[in-house]
């Protein structure tokens, strides 16, 4: 997959681990339902601070690239849903992780509240 990451010093530069824009190859796209933080074994929610939320979202997001084949380096676009933006740092650094290279573009929103009173929720949209 040809993968460019897209930069304009005329645009504000990332302020977290993003990217402005991913370009892409027209390729096979895979849309990922948002994750929340379930263990998946007993579709509980992992007990614990945002933290420990945000990273069994990414282990769950994890496991289904994998089905499809792929992993986080075909991710091009996130979006992650907050319940308290004021987690916004705590997310972004366990997030960061999984994308130490070059990250996908990003849009974070708070919202009111997600599924099963999880505080995070992220969904991806990758392309091999």
């Amino acid at each position: 997959m040809a993968r460019k990451i897209v930069h304009s010093d005329d645009a504000p530069k990332a302020i977290g681990p993003y990217s402005q824009a991913v370009q892409v190859d027209a390729g096979k796209m895979t849309f990922l339902s948002g994750q929340i933080p379930l263990d998946p074994k007993t579709m509980e929610l992992v007990q614990g601070d945002v933290v420990v939320q945000a990273d069994q979202v990414m282990k769950n997001l994890g496991a289904v690239l994998k089905a499809s084949g792929l992993d986080f380096s075909h991710v091009v676009r996130c979006t992650i849903f907050l319940v308290d933006l004021g987690d916004f740092a705590k997310v972004n650094e366990v997030y960061g992780r999984y994308f130490p290279g070059q990250p996908p573009a990003r849009v974070t929103v708070q919202v009111s509240a997600l599924p099963r009173g999880s505080k995070v929720e992220i969904d991806a949209i990758a392309v091999s």
